[in-house]
Formats: C-alpha cells, sequence, structure tokens
C-alpha cells in the first residue's frame, strides 16, 4: 500500500504473476518459462480492502517457443489495470528459449480468445 492507500503497483505486478503460475500449475503447463516483456497500464486506483480482485487471463499471441497473455485486474464493474505479457519458454539446463511442447501450446490455445 501507499502513502495515499492504494494498493502499490509491485502489488499489481505479483498479482499477476501469481495469478499466471497458478493456470499454468491447474491447467498442467510443466515446461519453465520467463517474462520477456510487461506492459501495464494502471487506470483505476485500487485501494486498499479486505477482499479480493479478480484477475482474468487469456492468450493473444502463440509462437513457436513465445507467447503473449492479456490480464486484466478487475472487479464486476471496475477495471483497475490491464497488462499484456509475453513470455518465452525456457531451457533452464542450457540456459535458452525452447520450442513449447505440444501439451502446453494445446493448453494455450484453450485460453485464446
Amino acid at each position: 500500500m501507499d502513502t495515499d492507500g492504494h494498493v502499490h503497483n509491485a502489488a499489481h505486478l505479483r498479482y499477476l504473476e501469481e495469478t499466471r503460475i497458478d493456470l499454468f500449475r491447474s491447467r498442467g503447463f510443466t515446461g519453465s518459462c520467463v517474462v520477456a516483456q510487461m506492459d501495464i497500464d494502471y487506470l483505476t486506483p485500487l485501494r486498499y480492502r479486505a477482499h479480493a480482485v479478480r484477475v482474468e487471463t487469456w492468450a493473444t499471441k502463440v509462437g513457436g517457443s513465445s507467447f503473449t497473455l492479456m490480464q486484466e485486474i478487475r472487479d464486476e464493474d471496475v477495471l483497475y489495470s490491464t497488462a499484456s505479457c509475453t513470455m518465452v519458454a525456457f531451457d533452464t539446463g542450457a540456459q535458452r528459449s525452447r520450442p513449447l511442447q505440444d501439451s502446453e501450446r494445446d493448453m494455450l490455445e484453450e485460453l485464446s480468445v
């Protein structure tokens, strides 16, 4: 929380990251991936509160080794921030990008709009 009682901008990034991790785990995304680019627009101040906000996530682009997710932090009637996250499938042993596995691609395709 910042001095104005708003959820700090870094917390928005953490909410988005936690949602991506939970989404990948729940859908069986088994490989590693890294964030290559993250763009976020803060639209409405999110005031500190006890109840949760909703984070919606969908895929907009799936390439050979990378993919782009759009995410929104929102309530039913208020949109607090939007984000575009480009991620790259990553080979941790070789420390470089790798092709998406068929199962990962299928999961991402299910998230596409």
